[in-house]
């Protein structure tokens, strides 16, 4: 499977304010490239937090680009993914809505009556992991079904999970024109960090091109 990470972020790294509210970076110029992203992949992937915070469809936004789709034999839409290990998707997300079929990706621990819940508002629920999401585990179940690009669009923690677990292939992260700041401000690789300089990852600069009043760096992640 290939992996490609993007996301958008102010000068200074962090993906929204303090308060964890969504905050617009990019201009429309970036809006139509991740568009473009989000059709050629066969599934686009976000954190419960993204969920929680910005309530995304995940849809193609374009018609030319929802043609192409249909016209190569693929839905209209790629399959929507929600990393959410404590079943915190609430039932009326938008990610649960309209014709594009959701997988959540759940840990063994979870009560039963949670999943149902998330059943019965339409996700297929992949369990992968006894308290947390084993995310490793949970990319070859989507392999399995047919998924060979994944698109993921944060948010930090689970950007952060893909890389612990070295699944990772391209990393594309628009850096937008705004200096937002706060030491509790999520940043693009959350999570718990990497303590050792000899497990930092790698990346390697591939591009750098202007798009709005930002730069989009695109990078090629080197393998352990």
């Amino acid at each position: 499977m290939n992996v490609v990470v993007n996301a958008a972020m102010s000068a200074d790294g962090k993906l929204a304010s303090r308060r964890r509210e969504q905050v617009r970076i990019s201009g429309r110029e970036d809006f139509d490239r991740v568009d473009e992203l989000r059709a050629s992949a066969d599934a686009v992937m976000v954190g419960v937090g993204t969920v929680l915070a910005d309530d995304p469809s995940l849809t193609v936004k374009d018609e030319n680009r929802i043609r192409e789709r249909t016209a190569r034999g693929e839905s209209p839409h790629p399959v929507r993914v929600v990393a959410d290990s404590h079943a915190r998707t609430p039932p009326d997300a938008d990610v649960l809505r309209g014709d594009a079929e959701t997988y959540v990706l759940v840990c063994e621990a979870e009560p039963a009556e949670h999943l149902a819940t998330l059943r019965e508002a339409g996700a297929e629920l992949i369990v992968a992991g006894e308290s947390r999401v084993n995310v490793a585990a949970a990319l070859d179940e989507l392999a399995e079904r047919g998924v060979e690009r994944l698109l993921v669009e944060g948010g930090g923690e689970i950007i952060f999970s893909l890389f612990e677990a070295g699944v990772v292939d391209e990393l594309k992260t628009f850096v937008g024109p705004q200096l937002i700041g706060g030491r509790n401000a999520p940043t693009l690789a959350d999570g718990e960090g990497f303590a050792d300089p000899a497990n930092f990852v790698s990346l390697t600069l591939e591009s750098v091109e202007r798009y709005d009043d930002g730069v989009l760096l695109s990078y090629d992640v080197s393998p352990e």
